[in-house]
């Protein structure tokens, strides 16, 4: 059905000529280039189950990433490109809570990375939306917007040359520009089909593999046109609103625009793009990017020497005394350190941990003999001795209990969530724990909820 719904949308586009937008709202006439006139939405709406437990209490866009919330590396990204103006399309209490209490106007964030003139956030007005592309609307008729928009996903990380991608878009005479990224496995990912100049011929939202049209995956990030707020009062969007109750970008929008020849292109990114969506994900990004796979942040303050990939934090003269402790220990060998390790401020190590590729967050206590690998330890954690975490995530305020009699063992991309206890002696294999509970015993491929 997809293949033949392709077939004829490229055999209508055949016949269109390629409609030409106008360019009198661009941010780039000539070489002037104006990305403050740039308008960013950064839809934050969905329950982000791929990414539970982790998100049962937490915004996915304010989980943490190498000791910050994930959605700061798009803004990093992007202000330092020169855009200013950004807009937190939130639906639903925990992602405006987590969000505004944490950036508020922009302020903060501008002071932290010395961003000058400082960004400005706003947030979605009190109207739940119906999806991603509805969020879109929503903010682009509320805030009056006219000028380009550059859409974002809060769960994805990526490098791009935005002054290149708007160039694209207003070259293409495009109303919609979709990111592009070639990808080994498309399974569940949106995938587009383009023709020799870059326009989507048709696009598939998580098709079966061997019903997709191409490896070129959508990578959440779009340029809309002004114009586009014609689109959302068409008939056919009218009539996907009242039969799906939804209007996602992937699984709707963007189809309803190529079907109906909106100009809709392909940009393929060259940049590193890292789809944050899943534990296994998250934890393949955060070592790819302790070891420079983001290129706007690729020092996270305190590298202890030039020739090894070893971050400890700490500024103030409280966390600066902690950070040498830990830092003698490493020179002195009492604290193993292999490949790439950020550890944050006023952490607790004891002698005899080992640590390899991971991430170890602010207030974080390890104790004696314990062993982190290719995992996440989230802020104000505690980790018993001789305990191993190999290849998970320990969420925040959470205990692992753990002695040398009794040994805790948890891997496998095991996910334990904010505020858990996990006694002595227990083993959790490919498992996942929920917030607030008090867990003992062997787990395997098993989900424990609070009842």
């Amino acid at each position: 059905m997809e293949g033949l719904l392709c077939s004829k949308l490229i055999l209508m586009l055949s016949f269109m000529g390629e409609p030409l937008l106008s360019n009198k709202y661009a941010p780039l006439l000539g070489d002037n280039y104006a990305p403050e006139r740039i308008r960013v939405i950064i839809p934050v709406g969905g329950k982000a189950t791929r990414l539970l437990p982790m998100t049962a209490e937490t915004s996915k866009a304010c989980l943490r990433m190498l000791n910050r919330p994930l959605v700061e590396f798009s803004l990093l990204s992007l202000a330092n490109q020169g855009i200013r103006h950004f807009i937190f399309g939130v639906k639903g209490y925990t992602n405006y809570r987590d969000l505004y209490d944490y950036f508020e106007s922009g302020y903060g964030f501008s002071v932290r990375y010395n961003i000058k003139p400082r960004i400005h956030i706003k947030y979605q007005p009190n109207v739940d939306d119906l999806g991603s592309a509805d969020s879109a609307r929503i903010n682009m008729e509320y805030y009056e917007i006219n000028t380009p928009v550059f859409a974002v996903q809060g769960d994805n990380i990526f490098d791009i040359n935005v002054k290149d991608l708007i160039g694209f878009h207003q070259d293409k005479g495009a109303m919609m520009t979709i990111v592009l990224r070639e990808v080994q496995n498309v399974e569940g990912l949106g995938i587009a089909d383009i023709d020799k100049n870059s326009r989507i011929r048709c696009f598939v939202e998580k098709p079966l593999p061997k019903d997709a049209p191409s490896n070129l995956a959508n990578t959440g990030l779009y340029v809309v046109s002004p114009e586009v707020k014609k689109v959302f009062k068409e008939k056919g969007i009218k009539q996907i609103v009242e039969e799906k109750h939804r209007l996602d970008f992937g699984y709707d929008f963007i189809p309803y625009m190529t079907q109906t020849g909106h100009p809709v292109y392909g940009y393929t990114l060259k940049g590193n793009w890292f789809d944050v969506g899943t534990p296994k994900n998250y934890l393949e990004a955060m070592k790819k990017l302790l070891n420079g796979g983001f290129s706007m942040l690729t020092d996270f303050g305190g590298r202890i020497s030039p020739d090894r990939q070893i971050w400890v934090q700490g500024e103030s003269n409280d966390s600066e005394k902690r950070r040498q402790e830990i830092i003698q220990k490493i020179h002195q060998g009492k604290i193993d350190i292999e490949g790439a390790v950020l550890i944050g401020r006023h952490c607790q190590i004891d002698d005899g941990v080992r640590i390899v590729n991971s991430c170890i967050d602010n207030y974080t206590k390890i104790g004696k003999g314990a062993v982190v690998e290719n995992s996440a330890i989230m802020d104000r954690a505690t980790i018993g001795e001789h305990a191993k975490i190999l290849d998970s995530i320990i969420g925040r305020h959470t205990t692992v209990l753990s002695s040398h009699k009794k040994q805790t063992k948890i891997s496998e991309v095991s996910v334990i969530a904010d505020d858990v206890t996990i006694e002595e002696g227990s083993t959790l294999v490919a498992s996942k724990i929920y917030p607030h509970q008090h867990v003992r015993g062997d787990f395997h491929e098993q989900t424990l909820m609070a009842s």
